[in-house]
């Protein structure tokens, strides 16, 4: 379903079609949250394909690590935060592979990862007249079978075999040669290209190439606003980007383990934060997890300097690295945006707005119900229910059913005009104080 921003009533596709302004703004309900997507290099994996991670997942059977290991670092910081991962592994590499007697053992996937596995044949003990074929990863067993020849022999989620005839036994045959392989700028075009068909929170780019940071975040903006996906963009030092759906990340972090993580590596867990906070929920002076310190330390006037130009940006604070303020880069406010869009609690519900509502649309009133008074009521009453729960939530305040919100006919037979008032709730960032000593 078609989606965006609007200027006159003369859309072709059927959708829903939504301005955002500082007064009249936007309506819908909160959704759930916490999708984060990340393309990376990595030594194994699926290549150049979206594959879906929930949090506390086991992945060694899928990346080839074990969660905590050092080549999954940023897979580990995205789901610090985020409930699901989308993760796209960029390259492809050569597979790692060997020859054993004319079978050829060859590695699922390419990468150097390949290089750690081994097979091993032997005499099945329970059944002496067949083989028993053990593939190992670092020396540790990952997958067993017991045939009579080669041309039983299964393909498993570390090697497949080829070549038929009948096996000798062999202490461990290691496979060689897996290469990672490069990565090029059309390799994350095509990522992209990939996640567009996917709905998500927040993408990172750990990256610096400032090239590819205005590839990311023109993708944002055409999916905000042609598309109607609202979503977010973490990239490294790039407040240029002025724009409500691009977080610039301005410095790093120091973990407990002494692992210092650069800006551009930071967007991992920014893009995770960013997506698993829910719409009522500020990330300004939350603590970056297992985090000691930052990578770089400004001073005061420093920081200020940041803040005002968008950047998103860590301060040491008792031993913890914490986000200073909850920002985005927008800084050019216009009476149709003003300073509450910098602030990403405030982006998080309206883009949880227009997110929701346009699945309410499409599930339950796209060609099912009447353009009439009762079907423009109904969908009424829905918004009214929705926008309760976030009130109820404290995500908006101040919502009078009566006055705040109008449903109408469209400019055309088969369109709705819907009007909302809407005032989003922020966090508690500054106190002023007067004392009297009396």
């Amino acid at each position: 379903m078609a989606g965006g921003t609007w200027t006159s009533q003369n859309k072709v596709r059927p959708g829903v079609y939504i301005n955002m302004n500082s007064a009249p703004q936007a309506l819908g309900a909160a959704g759930d949250r916490g999708v984060a997507s990340i393309a990376l290099a990595l030594p194994w994996g699926p290549s150049q394909q979206i594959i879906s991670i929930a949090a506390g997942q086991d992945v060694r059977d899928v990346l080839g690590y074990d969660i905590t290991a050092p080549q999954l670092l940023l897979v580990r910081e995205v789901l610090k935060r985020a409930q699901t991962l989308l993760l796209y592994r960029l390259n492809a590499g050569v597979k790692a592979s060997a020859t054993h007697s004319g079978l050829l053992v060859t590695a699922q996937h390419g990468g150097t990862r390949g290089n750690n596995l081994s097979i091993v044949i032997q005499a099945s003990i329970d059944q002496p007249e067949k083989f028993e074929v053990i593939t190992l990863l670092d020396g540790t067993d990952v997958h067993r079978q017991i045939v009579a020849d080669a041309s039983e022999l299964q393909p498993n989620a570390w090697v497949t075999f080829s070549g038929g005839g009948s096996l000798s036994t062999t202490a461990g045959v290691p496979l060689q040669g897996g290469t990672d392989g490069t990565v090029t700028n059309a390799d994350h075009t095509a990522y992209l290209a990939a996640l567009e068909l996917y709905s998500f929170n927040t993408i990172a780019l750990a990256s610096t190439d400032n090239a590819l940071k205005a590839v990311y975040a023109a993708f944002v903006r055409r999916l905000r606003e042609q598309e109607g996906a609202k979503v977010q963009a973490a990239l490294e030092n790039y407040p240029v980007a002025d724009y409500e759906g691009v977080i610039s990340v301005k410095n790093g972090v120091i973990l407990s383990d002494g692992t210092e993580l650069t800006a551009a590596q930071t967007t991992a867990w920014v893009a995770g934060a960013t997506a698993g906070a829910a719409n009522n929920e500020s990330l300004t002076y939350k603590a970056y997890d297992d985090a000691v310190d930052v990578a770089t330390r400004y001073t005061n006037s420093q920081i200020e300097a940041a803040l005002r130009a968008g950047e998103f940006l860590f301060t040491p604070n008792n031993g913890r690295a914490v986000i200073e303020q909850d920002i985005n880069t927008l800084t050019s406010f216009t009476p149709d945006k003003g300073r509450a869009f910098s602030k990403n609690r405030v982006i998080r519900v309206l883009d949880g707005i227009a997110n929701d509502i346009k699945r309410i649309f499409e599930t339950f009133y796209l060609g099912k119900v009447d353009n009439n008074p009762d079907g423009r009521m109904l969908l009424g009453q829905e918004i009214v229910t929705y926008l309760g729960n976030l009130q109820d939530n404290a995500a908006i305040q101040n919502f009078d059913s009566q006055g705040d919100m109008s449903v109408i006919q469209g400019k055309d037979v088969d369109s709705v005009y819907v009007e909302l008032n809407i005032q989003p709730v922020d966090a508690v960032e500054k106190i002023y104080m007067k004392v009297t000593v009396v």
